[in-house]
C-alpha cells in the first residue's frame, strides 16, 4: 500500500514539473483544461511535494543513523 501511495506521489510530482515547465516555456497551462477541478489537482500536486519531501528525508534520517 505504501509503494502506491509513492508511486502515486511521484506521478503527480511529475505532473507538477512537467505543468511548470509547460508554462513557464509556452505559456499552455496543462491544469488549467481542467476547469474548476485545476485547484484540486494543484492541491493534490502539493500534497504530493509535501509527501515526496517528508518520505525523502526521513530515508534519508534513517540511512545516517
Amino acid at each position: 500500500e505504501t509503494m502506491t501511495l509513492h508511486k502515486l506521489a511521484t506521478l503527480m510530482v511529475i505532473v507538477g514539473a512537467v505543468h511548470i515547465g509547460l508554462t513557464t516555456l509556452t505559456g499552455f497551462d496543462l491544469i488549467g483544461m481542467f476547469g474548476a477541478l485545476s485547484h484540486v489537482i494543484n492541491v493534490l500536486i502539493g500534497v504530493s511535494g509535501i509527501y515526496m519531501l517528508l518520505d525523502t528525508y526521513t530515508t534519508v534520517l534513517k540511512k545516517t543513523a
